[in-house]
This record gives C-alpha cells, structure tokens and sequence, in this order.
C-alpha cells in the first residue's frame, strides 16, 4: 500500500468525521473501514507528520522529589550514643 493512497484516506477520515482525532485513532479507522494491516505507532504517525496534522503534545512537568524540610537538622544516631 502506497503512502499517498493512506495520506488521502487520512484526509478523507478527517474531513468527514471532524479533525478531532490523533494518530492512534485515525489507524484504528484505517483498519476498520480499509482493512489495513498498519503499525499504529510508526507508519500512520510518520504520515500525519508529513501532512502537519499533529498538534504539539502537552509536557508534563517532572514530578519533585521529596525534599527534606530545610528547618531540620540530620544527625546520625550511632554517633550519638545511642
């Protein structure tokens, strides 16, 4: 299968059903309605590139790690006798 005969069912899944939809849900109506056997994270992804379809993922911020409140002091107990 061709990647420009994918490109114009892409276009034709977007425009009739609204543009709503990412890489992973446009592969899964490529399988149902065309039958096609097709990577979901590499082939369909590639060509919504190509065709400036993507829009920019969110970026989630990295989680802090947890911080030792900076009034205490750490003391090691054996050191202390104890």
């Amino acid at each position: 299968m061709s990647d420009e005969q994918i490109k114009e069912w892409i276009c034709e899944i977007v425009a009739g059903e609204g543009s709503a939809y990412g890489y992973l849900k446009l592969t899964w109506w490529l399988r149902r309605k065309h039958g096609l056997v097709i990577n979901k994270k590499k082939k369909v992804y590639r060509l919504c590139k190509q065709m400036c379809m993507l829009r920019p993922q969110r970026r989630i911020k990295p989680r802090r790690s947890s911080r030792i409140s900076s009034n205490r002091t750490i003391t090691n107990e054996s050191a202390l006798g104890g």
